[in-house]
């Protein structure tokens, strides 16, 4: 019998947004590494979050604080008891990104639309550059939801998981993996000055989680890339990085919601942080 998701209800399909698009409960999230895309186009009614004009602090390299994630909320119409439902391109990496910050902030009901904005277009599913406008709301995190602590590490918390020789996942390209590149392929070579990964890192790519068109693997097929192949255990304390955390947060959604591991944090600062500090480890080579 085929395993299913543990957590299926955090993935809606296609349908189920042009079902409930226009339900005043759900608010569709469009978050993209294009920046261009949703004025090209986008499901109607859906808003845009830009993970680096308004998820990202513009001085500090950091979140926003809470009183201006409240304030994108109240003018995206998002209630601290709406159901948000994120999709984007690049196989949902950047609404995996903004899921995963709206829970840093405690935001109880996010969901990721399953295949993202390639399906819906490949689908020929209507889309329009209207923008909407909703009615402004009141939103307020509650800092006993936030869950900063339980989803998302930083570089010391790297280091000692390390030296414990507990879970990393890299879930970057396999030549960013071994140092032969600093960034992905057609990308610009930048963000590092070394090339290489963390020591005791396992190489699984983000891409191994998903289809051709977007959409995850299925419960089985993920449990055994991550489990018979790079050896996790649900009940292991998984660090993943990439980057600067946006493909390391597919990877933490699948763990946590598909996979349904308890205990899997986000390093964001990645590869582009540890890539650079003074006398930290690093490995070449596979």
């Amino acid at each position: 019998m085929a395993a299913a998701y543990v957590h299926p209800e955090v993935l809606v399909s296609a349908d189920w947004v042009e079902q409930h698009r226009n339900d005043p409960k759900v608010r569709i999230v469009e978050s993209d590494e294009d920046i261009l895309l949703y004025e090209m186009g986008h499901i109607p009614g859906a808003v845009k979050v830009d993970w680096q004009g308004d998820l990202q602090h513009q001085i500090l390299r950091d979140y926003i604080d809470a009183a201006k994630f409240a304030e994108i909320c109240e003018r995206s119409g998002i209630s601290n008891d709406t159901t948000v439902v994120f999709y984007g391109d690049k196989s949902n990496w950047w609404a995996c990104y903004a899921f995963w910050a709206f829970k840093l902030f405690g935001h109880k009901d996010c969901r990721i639309m399953n295949g993202g904005r390639k399906l819906w277009t490949d689908q020929k599913r209507e889309l329009t550059v209207e923008v909407p406008s909703y009615p402004k709301v009141t939103y307020t995190v509650d800092p006993a939801a936030a869950a900063e602590a339980s989803i998302r590490c930083f570089r010391d918390d790297v280091l000692a998981h390390q030296k414990a020789g507990l879970p990393l996942i890299d879930v970057r390209s396999t030549k960013e993996f071994t140092g032969e590149r600093t960034h992905m392929e057609n990308y610009p070579e930048e963000g590092a000055l070394r090339g290489g990964h963390i020591p005791g890192a396992k190489s699984v790519p983000w891409s191994l989680a998903v289809n051709e068109d977007g959409t995850f693997k299925t419960a089985d097929e993920l449990k055994v890339i991550f489990e018979s192949e790079a050896g996790l255990k649900p009940t292991d304390n998984v660090v993943a990085y990439c980057r600067i955390g946006e493909r390391s947060s597919l990877t933490w959604f699948v763990l946590t919601y598909l996979l349904g591991y308890p205990t899997v944090r986000n390093y964001d600062g990645s590869w582009t942080e540890w890539g650079n500090l003074v006398r930290v480890p690093i490995v070449k080579g596979a």
